[in-house]
């Protein structure tokens, strides 16, 4: 797999590569719940349910580890191969979530790998394509307006506490 045009400098992914995967993979769930698991139609679920799920961000050296179970999305400690493992850097995943890059592109330009299962590959590809969902706005998650909103969250609580 090639390199994308941007990518986490190596000296940052290995420091992210030592931090423990299960705490990084229940982080995930929980977006992946909210996002995508009410979403999801029964026939989906029925495929899905046991199978284990690792998506890879390789320029972060991070793997995140996932299963379908009790009507949701579970972290799991999955210590051998995934049933389907999907590969890209942090920029490629973006660009998807993103809706600016598609899966095909990358998959044939070797930016995404998909390993293991390949019926449960192109059932997890065509499910989230057939999926309208928001455009992931990155805007949102840039430090200086996730300060600010943590400063207005806190002068909110402060007037709360004033007593009056």
């Amino acid at each position: 797999m090639s390199a994308s045009p941007l990518s986490i400098p190596a000296p940052i992914g290995q420091l992210l590569g030592r931090l423990p995967a299960y705490p990084g993979s229940l982080m995930f769930v929980t977006g992946l719940n909210l996002a995508l698991a009410k979403q999801l139609a029964p026939d989906v679920t029925h495929m899905l349910s046991g199978k284990k799920l690792r998506l890879r961000v390789t320029d972060a050296q991070w793997a995140f580890d996932f299963e379908w179970r009790n009507g949701r999305f579970a972290a799991c400690k999955n210590l051998g191969p995934a049933d389907l493992t999907i590969s890209a850097s942090a920029h490629d995943f973006v660009q998807l979530a993103r809706r600016q890059e598609d899966p095909d592109t990358l998959f044939f330009n070797r930016r995404l790998a998909m390993e293991g299962d390949t019926e449960l590959g192109l059932l997890v590809k065509n499910t989230i394509d057939a999926i309208e969902l928001p455009v992931l706005n990155v805007e949102r998650f840039k430090p200086a307006h996730v300060l600010a909103q943590a400063r207005e969250h806190f002068k909110a609580r402060l007037v709360n506490l004033k007593p009056r």
